[in-house]
């Protein structure tokens, strides 16, 4: 599972078309949504895309949902994002196991669906507009905050990603039949925004990390220290890395564990006949 603002490209997406083409600076936007959300006690997401609707009608930009896919075009991605995804799928093959890659992200999903690896993922989840009878972006249909991101790892554990599905996500369902056991998840994500999902992740057997940009490690330093998440390696893909290679041995023990749980259950099987 992954971030994506600062995890996989390197600013918040709407910083790189979006907010210049009103003619504001990316400071003047975040400063402007930040001060709606504290005055109006708003859910700072909430209150960004808000403001980006907002915005786009003060400078009669109607929004339609192929403009913001079209945003997705101009990120700009992290050294070695876009031939990781089919490494780690080859990696994951060569140890047994099916790698699946998932996006839980505070960002727009139409954005994301615009951006040269959209395709790499097995499911999007992120905020999204709900568009009126002339396409228009007219309302927030899904939003995404650091808190309700954990929502989506249950999902992804228990099988349940159709997020108008509440009653199989909160229905009982035994550990053997989730189809993405904690223990198998790997989070990677930048700060913050990501910690419940990194300590729910970490503290249920599965793996943390924190990315981070050349030089601003002092960022997520903190995150390790207070045992948030189980390392904080630089923000780049490429392979031998050391992001490459901390993933790969991790799911090598991963691979591991499932074998030996594997061959205990078999010899338990033996042992009821």
């Amino acid at each position: 599972m992954y971030d994506f603002d600062k995890t996989l490209c390197t600013t918040d997406m709407q910083a790189y078309t979006f907010i210049p083409n009103l003619g504001m600076s990316a400071d003047e936007f975040w400063t402007k949504a930040s001060n709606l959300a504290e005055n109006k006690k708003m859910d700072r997401i909430l209150a960004y895309m808000y403001l980006m609707l907002d915005e786009a009608h003060i400078h009669r930009k109607p929004i339609r949902r192929d403009d913001f896919v079209a945003l997705g075009k101009d990120l700009e991605l992290y050294d070695g994002v876009a031939g990781w995804f089919g490494r780690i799928n080859q990696f994951g093959k060569e140890q047994g196991v099916t790698i699946k890659h998932y996006i839980i992200s505070s960002g727009l999903r139409e954005i994301i669906e615009g951006s040269s690896i959209y395709k790499e993922f097995d499911d999007v989840f992120a905020g999204e507009f709900l568009y009126d009878e002339n396409g228009v972006a007219c309302w927030p249909k899904n939003v995404v905050n650091y808190t309700t991101k954990t929502q989506f790892l249950f999902r992804i554990n228990k099988g349940v990603l159709d997020i108008s599905n509440d009653d199989d996500l909160n229905r009982f369902t035994p550990e053997e039949n989730r189809p993405v056991p904690f223990r198998n998840m790997i989070y990677i994500g930048d700060g913050l925004t990501d910690v419940p999902c990194m300590k729910l992740v970490k503290v249920n057997g599965g793996c943390s990390i924190a990315v981070y940009q050349q030089g601003k490690r002092n960022k997520v330093a903190d995150l390790i220290r207070d045992q948030r998440v189980n390392f904080i390696e630089p923000a780049d893909y490429s392979e031998d890395s050391k992001l490459d290679v901390i993933v790969k041995d991790i799911i090598v023990k991963m691979a591991s564990v499932e074998k030996l749980q594997a061959h205990t259950k078999a010899q338990l099987a033996t042992i009821k006949k």
